[in-house]
């Protein structure tokens, strides 16, 4: 009987080294990438960068004008409303009224719309970019022998011979010259929205 314990319980020491090895995970061969650098220069973020800056500031004089017509109705308007000295205004002031209420809304309405629009436009050209570029840094870590790939702006040092961004950004421009600077499609928006 003793005998036979003992033979089990070497068979179980044997058994449970290997059953260790094998949950072992390889040691990390690391890599880093400066996605700043990147997303400063590769040739499809400039010139979306530049194409949604121009956006932006479409939409900002668009605001100034709005601003200024709004301003321009109710400047005489408020003036008649202050002459009533809290008396009721007649059906032709409310009448005006209810129709600057009615411009204050619409054009907030489309200053939320272009905001949304420039918005998804930004998350479009966001998506296009990162899409490429996690697999582009997948495939080259993978020749360059590196399993982990870390940005470079969350490592406090790095030797210069793991940061692999040169041949991203390179792969990266060939591959993405240029992306589709518009709104997101409706189903994306959806999904984005439901986040």
């Amino acid at each position: 009987m003793n005998t036979k314990l003992l033979v089990a319980a070497l068979g179980a020491t044997v058994l449970v080294p290997a059953a260790a090895q094998a949950q072992r995970v390889p040691a990390a061969a690391v890599a880093v990438v400066d996605t700043d650098q990147i997303s400063q220069t590769c040739t499809a973020c400039r010139a979306a960068s530049t194409t949604l800056q121009s956006q932006e500031a479409t939409l900002r004089s668009r605001a100034q004008t709005l601003q200024q017509q709004i301003q321009a109705a109710g400047g005489p308007l408020q003036t008649q409303v202050n002459a009533l000295n809290g008396k009721e205004p007649d059906a032709a002031l409310k009448a005006k009224i209810t129709a600057f209420q009615n411009q204050q809304q619409s054009a907030q309405q489309e200053l939320a719309q272009g905001q949304q629009r420039l918005q998804s436009t930004q998350a479009n050209v966001n998506r296009q970019i990162s899409t490429k570029l996690t697999s582009i840094v997948a495939s080259v870590a993978a020749s360059r022998g590196a399993n982990v790939v870390i940005a470079k702006g969350d490592v406090m040092y790095a030797a210069q011979t793991v940061d692999i961004t040169a041949e991203v950004l390179s792969q990266l421009n060939a591959q993405l010259p240029a992306v589709s600077v518009t709104p997101l499609p409706e189903s994306q928006q959806q999904q984005t929205q439901g986040r």
